[in-house]
């Protein structure tokens, strides 16, 4: 449910502390704020140093649909880059949020030279392949309540707020249907 990666999270502080590519900065993002935007250019890799962001498509019917929740070390547009495309989808800041922007030019020159990178990402994107797929069996195989309980979880364990919308949109289902569902957990 909230994504993390430690190991990139180490690899880019030692290369941001290197200072071998001054062009790599620090950015702080409000909640609320978008990190990047769909259909949009990429112009920058991020990687969440602190905070949660929330990924996310805006449908044709205009109904977000929220892929994932990432955290600390988590990695975004970099799928982007390497294809060559504009952003597949929104990220905005649900907490406030730090993260590590790495010009496209600088994350390319880096993809070509630096073998630990490399690694890195191969392990992510597998990583992300292996989520999706359990994502979507879970999601088959387990009632909404279920769910809906593990993200009520989260919530409390991480201490935030998720909106009503949000949680909605997590489990790809309507806000009538939400209250519903946790209006049975609440009976529990």
């Amino acid at each position: 449910m909230l994504r993390t990666n430690t190991e990139f999270l180490s690899y880019m502080d030692a290369l941001y502390q290197s200072q071998r590519y001054p062009s790599i900065a620090l950015q702080h993002f409000k909640k609320g704020d978008l990190l990047l935007t769909q259909g949009e250019a990429c112009l920058k890799v991020l990687v969440v140093k602190e905070g949660i962001a929330k990924c996310y498509f805006l449908e044709e019917n205009g109904k977000d649909y929220i892929l994932e929740f990432l955290g600390d070390g988590e990695i975004l547009g970099e799928i982007e880059t390497l294809r060559n495309t504009h952003c597949l989808c929104n990220v905005s800041a649900l907490t406030s949020l730090e993260a590590y922007a790495i010009p496209v030019a600088v994350f390319k020159e880096l993809l070509a030279k630096d073998l630990t990178l490399n690694k890195l990402l191969l392990h992510e994107l597998a990583e992300r392949i292996v989520n999706t797929s359990s994502r979507a069996s879970f999601q088959q195989l387990y009632t909404v309540d279920h769910a809906l309980g593990k993200l009520l979880d989260l919530q409390q364990k991480l201490d935030i707020q998720i909106s009503k919308d949000d949680m909605a949109a997590y489990l790809g289902i309507t806000l009538r249907s939400l209250n519903r569902a946790l209006k049975l957990v609440g009976t529990k």
